[in-house]
């Protein structure tokens, strides 16, 4: 392993500092990422292009359709609405994905 760590441990550091073009370009090097790891890039990309938020938000939707326990109509509707309001109320958007994620089972 190089001084730099693993490509997860990158990830991370990316994700720490905010930088948009450093997160996406970590995230390109690992396999696969969690669906929590996803809502982070979520978190980083709402300041920047509108455009690359709206088809991550949209991913990430998606990926709790699939891998969320039972999800609902409801939670899917409740999702979507907390991930438009992300980038102007993100405390609370934050809080309601994370009830969500908590209650169907997503860590």
């Amino acid at each position: 392993m190089s001084s730099e760590g693993s490509p997860y441990a990158r990830f991370r550091r990316a994700l720490e500092t905010g930088n948009e073009l450093l997160v996406l370009g970590a995230a390109r090097e690992l396999p696969q990422i969690a669906l929590d790891d996803a809502l982070r890039i979520c978190l980083v990309l709402r300041d920047g292009d509108p455009a690359r938020y709206e088809r991550a938000a949209v991913r990430w939707l998606g990926r709790f359709a699939l891998e969320a326990r039972a999800v609902t109509i409801r939670d899917l509707r409740s999702a979507a609405a907390a991930l438009e309001a992300l980038p102007t109320r993100t405390a609370d958007a934050m809080e309601q994905l994370q009830r969500l994620c908590v209650a169907r089972g997503i860590s």
